[in-house]
């Protein structure tokens, strides 16, 4: 089985494109290894579709099998080493483009070959899908899982690769990393949003057919699959039901949803990686760590509010506090509500220069954007007690 990470095609269409050589960073690409490389992968995925069974499709087991397949023997090979070795130097900015785009041709390729043999057939067949043995996956319905399977696992395998560049840390063994991997990979954050998206995103004339085609409930069949599985069955089973249009629809979604996927893995990493870098230079040039938990948390808590960067910040504080400075706080791990008049006692018990209070105050507060104007009392009664130290 190849675990080739994505776009490690060889530049030469002579060669062979399933060896494990990495395009140059400004490689163009070459089609003809480009379709060489993705019907080996499709061929890769037909053989994983052959050991499903019906129940597998319909009770969305199918997913937590492909989970398995594309991520087990990947990650451990990919790693942030792994892509210095091959892209010396380059900002991950720079690589993480031209990684989204390799993946969104990929998938363009991916989805006009299996465009070709779809059928409107495969709507009704979901609904009647039943048994155990995988001989009992008709043809048309093993078709639509290579491509479903396919986008996933290319999918899956770049919101990851991204999150390496980065130096975002998952570990997929802990089950909230696992799901913070699959939501960002198909961004998933609601179902609507995503649907609407993609009417949006596919050419003028092909919009009303979608909408006529959602409107005629003809998705009922992927009601009883997981949250994950409907959401990837419910996008296929676009390209399929509309007649006519099928090839091109499939590679414009294909495509699309690819983009869509490294675009939004892009945004959440490369935030992740800047609360990340801000906890660490924090960190590192604190004189009072085990103060400037307090401080962060008072002013976090300023509005009663806690964000998603606001929670990562104080958890990679509490984490570098004790790895760099050797220092762990119980009383402030038990801490339900924090009492400003105790950090305004313990800044006061202190001596020297707390200026640096200030900074870590100002930088907390703009973690998830501008400073409010609780944010700001709270900042003003600090430098008011580090004078007075």
């Amino acid at each position: 089985m190849s675990e080739t990470p994505i776009a490690d095609a060889s530049a030469d269409a002579g060669a062979d494109v399933y060896t494990d050589t990495e395009t140059d960073i400004d490689d163009a690409g070459n089609e003809d290894a480009d379709r060489r490389l993705v019907e080996h992968e499709r061929a890769e995925m037909r053989e994983f579709i052959k050991g499903l069974s019906s129940d597998d499709i319909k009770s969305g087991n199918w997913f937590t099998k492909l989970l398995t397949h594309a991520l087990s023997s990947y990650t451990a090979k990919v790693d942030w080493q792994y892509f210095q070795d091959r892209y010396v130097g380059v900002p991950p900015d720079a690589i993480v483009d031209q990684r989204i785009k390799m993946a969104a041709r990929y998938a363009a390729i991916e989805g006009g070959l299996s465009a070709g043999a779809y059928t409107a057939a495969v709507i009704s067949t979901l609904g009647t899908l039943g048994g155990a043995s995988p001989a009992t996956v008709p043809a048309a319905v093993a078709t639509m899982m290579v491509d479903v399977a396919f986008t996933s696992r290319l999918q899956l395998r770049l919101a990851y690769d991204i999150s390496v560049l980065y130096r975002v840390p998952l570990d997929l063994s802990d089950p909230e990393d696992l799901w913070k991997l699959i939501r960002v990979a198909f961004t998933i954050k609601g179902g609507e949003a995503v649907q609407e998206s993609l009417v949006k995103a596919v050419p003028f004339f092909v919009r009303p057919l979608i909408k006529k085609f959602y409107s005629k409930g003809v998705l009922a069949a992927g009601k009883a699959l997981p949250v994950v599985g409907r959401h990837l069955l419910q996008r296929n089973v676009i390209k399929i039901g509309i007649p006519l249009v099928g090839v091109p629809l499939a590679v414009v979604l294909n495509r699309y949803t690819t983009l869509l996927a490294g675009r939004h893995a892009r945004a959440v990493f490369r935030n992740d990686a800047r609360v990340l870098e801000l906890a660490a230079g924090l960190s590192k040039r604190t004189e009072h760590p085990q103060l400037m938990l307090w401080v962060a948390w008072l002013v976090i808590m300023a509005d009663d509010k806690i964000s998603d960067d606001e929670a990562q910040l104080i958890r990679h504080l509490v984490r570098l506090v004790r790895e760099q400075h050797q220092v762990v706080d119980e009383q402030f791990a038990r801490l339900v509500d924090v009492d400003p008049a105790e950090v305004w006692r313990r800044l006061d018990a202190e001596t020297g220069d707390l200026s640096g209070l200030l900074d870590v105050a100002e930088q907390v507060a703009t973690v998830d954007g501008d400073i409010n104007k609780q944010e700001k009392a709270v900042i003003s009664q600090l430098r008011y007690h580090c004078r007075q130290a």
